[in-house]
């Protein structure tokens, strides 16, 4: 850990107890942290929220114009700055926490100190697939020549961008279904030793879907996470895969909340009489953000040689009493499959790069 790291960071991730959750969110996604301190105007301590308690809130439907404090942990773990490395990580593995606030003997807030900080991140037991085989034809003419994992979002092509958050997140092993001008991604990404992945390709003669190709692994045997060639995110695969085994899901699907208002009063009637009159509703619904942790267990539901899609998959094991489960995703996140959305992630990237950048020097 850089020295002063725990104290640059600072200004980054204070948030006031009266902050809204959704103001929160938007700077907990900057700071890049997994949690925010939340002190008086004084930096006195008055609690630590995390993208875990967000989530939790998320999944309880708490409305996110609610102050933070609402959700937040009060009397969290901290530690005093003269801990050594060694005597913080431990209060961290006995309390099970990732993030210590850093105070003084009066409670005021001093740093904020994050697991990542003391260790090197471990491998995880999971490996991955990247589903990069699509035509990208809403992209057309940009991908007539160019499949869409090539197409460069800021100085990087799309896949490296998401091989880059694997091997930081700690998966090293990873998958790639290929099928439309397959060569390239192959020819371009090598066996991935030089992006500090071992990549393995799977290319599909016919399009079998979004999830047909995982039948033509020959080695699904720990928790896959499973995402679309065409997102962009900051989501915390580490975390996602926590939530899996938590919750003990058959499959984890990542969610995305999606907001959508009718411009005109909608009236409720019971035949010709009108009992209600609401003007321009808005409802929030829960939509599939295209990545996934999938066992080993659900291979079986998955048929040989056809074309089946993550959907299909889905409702087959809803219809067989299996576990699928939500994981809120709060983070930014970019299905990159239009114009306009591409357009968008080169503005993901210049973000990208200038979090990284603020990082780096501090």
């Amino acid at each position: 850990m850089h020295a002063g790291a725990a104290y640059d960071r600072l200004e980054t991730v204070v948030v006031g107890p009266d902050t809204s959750i959704a103001d929160a969110v938007r700077l907990l996604d900057r700071a890049g942290t997994g949690a925010l301190v939340v002190c008086d105007a004084d930096r006195a301590l008055r609690g630590l929220l995390t993208d875990g308690d967000i989530r939790r809130a998320f999944l309880r439907k708490v409305s996110f114009d609610s102050p933070c404090l609402e959700i937040s942990s009060t009397e969290p773990i901290v530690a005093g700055p003269e801990l050594s490395r060694g005597e913080m990580m431990a209060l961290m593995q006995r309390f099970d926490v990732n993030h210590l606030p850093l105070t003084d003997a009066a409670g005021y807030v001093l740093g904020l100190v994050l697991r990542s900080d003391l260790t090197v991140t471990d491998r995880l037991d999971a490996s991955a697939v990247i589903m990069a085989g699509g035509f990208g034809k809403r992209l057309f003419p940009l991908t007539e020549s160019v499949p869409k994992p090539l197409l460069p979002v800021g100085d990087k092509p799309l896949m490296e961008i998401t091989l880059e958050q694997l091997r930081r997140s700690g998966i090293r092993k990873v998958h790639v279904t290929t099928h439309y001008l397959a060569e390239q991604i192959s020819d371009h990404f090598g066996d991935g030793s030089a992006f500090g992945v071992d990549l393995k390709y799977v290319t599909e003669t016919q399009p079998l879907g979004t999830v047909g190709g995982l039948k033509l692994m020959d080695d699904f045997r720990e928790p896959l996470l499973v995402i679309n060639g065409d997102i962009l995110t900051g989501v915390d695969f580490q975390q996602m895969l926590a939530y899996h085994r938590e919750h003990r899901g058959d499959m984890t699907v990542g969610v995305r909340r999606h907001d959508v208002e009718v411009r005109y009063g909608v009236l409720d009637c019971d035949g010709p009489h009108v009992r209600r009159l609401r003007e321009k509703p808005k409802w929030e619904m829960l939509v599939n953000a295209g990545i996934y942790i999938l066992e080993p267990s659900v291979a079986r539901f998955i048929p040989s040689g056809k074309r089946f899609d993550m959907t299909d998959l889905l409702q087959r094991l809803l219809d067989a009493g299996r576990s699928v489960v939500g994981f809120p995703i709060l983070e930014q996140w970019l299905d990159v499959g239009t114009h306009s959305d591409y357009a968008r992630a080169q503005e993901f990237a210049s973000a990208s790069a200038a979090v990284a950048a603020s990082a780096a020097s501090a």
